[in-house]
């Protein structure tokens, strides 16, 4: 599969300087609309856990042109999360509450082309962390 790089850029851009509003609604969306993944976040300290967050989507969109450093840091991160208890089915739970938030915060510019690139890039993210999850279970 091929990322629109540069749709992910320029949409990344428009809502990075709202970073820590963004993940905050992210984590909103996510526990209003899936309240059984609430429990993996009982003993987390959710204001470092926004700012993973933030440095996980800034690791992403800056290493859209390094796949190789992508993808181990994506594997590696899959290895963590199966390590804290996260399972397959959050994924899909985790993609949709963040192209909701997305959705959101860019308004007139989530054009059609912007969300099938964030879904694109979601499917592939998933994927992989996927992939580092298998290695330690």
């Amino acid at each position: 599969m091929t990322l629109n790089v540069e749709a992910l850029e320029n949409s990344f851009a428009q809502v990075k300087p709202l970073a820590a509003e963004f993940v905050a609604s992210f984590y909103q969306n996510l526990f209003a609309d899936y309240p059984q993944v609430q429990p993996l976040f009982a003993h987390t300290d959710m204001s470092q856990q926004r700012k993973h967050l933030i440095k996980a989507l800034v690791l992403v969109i800056e290493n859209l042109r390094n796949p190789d450093v992508l993808n181990n840091a994506l594997k590696e991160m899959g290895a963590r999360h199966f390590k804290y208890g996260t399972i397959e089915e959050y994924y899909p739970m985790v993609g949709a509450s963040l192209l909701k938030t997305f959705e959101f915060y860019l308004g007139a510019n989530w054009t059609s082309e912007v969300k099938q690139s964030w879904c694109d890039a979601y499917d592939a993210i998933a994927s992989i962390m996927l992939q580092g999850a298998m290695s330690v279970s």
